[in-house]
């Protein structure tokens, strides 16, 4: 694995989920396809390993008065690990090729909702 794809597949995703808040899964999934050649079944968990610390350095560069409080993202907290857990039970059961294309729906629908 050449480090500098990693490097530069890390500051794409990076980049992209500080400018728009989200969506740096999104770069990071081809990335690691095409540029780091990850095997496949590597490609998800590697990004959800990766996204996760860009998440923790977006929210501390976000302003002060802009984070909401624990008591209106304690529901989202709580449904995503219900939804982590679930996924992480069954998910090896779905082939990788629906998972592309579950995720290339989700990017298009997002795509279709902001340009409208």
């Amino acid at each position: 694995m050449h480090y500098f794809y990693c490097a530069l597949a890390g500051f794409l995703a990076g980049t992209v989920a500080g400018l728009f808040g989200a969506g740096g899964g999104m770069v990071l999934v081809p990335l690691l396809s095409l540029l780091v050649k990850l095997p496949e079944d590597e490609i998800f968990p590697a990004s959800v390993t990766i996204i996760a610390p860009i998440c923790v350095v977006c929210l501390c560069m976000a302003e002060p008065g802009s984070i909401p409080s624990w008591k209106e993202i304690l529901p989202y907290l709580i449904g995503s690990c219900i939804g982590g857990v679930a996924t992480g039970l069954v998910g090896d059961r779905i082939p990788t090729v629906w998972l592309h294309r579950i995720l290339g729906a989700f990017i298009l629908w997002g795509g279709f909702r902001y340009l409208c």
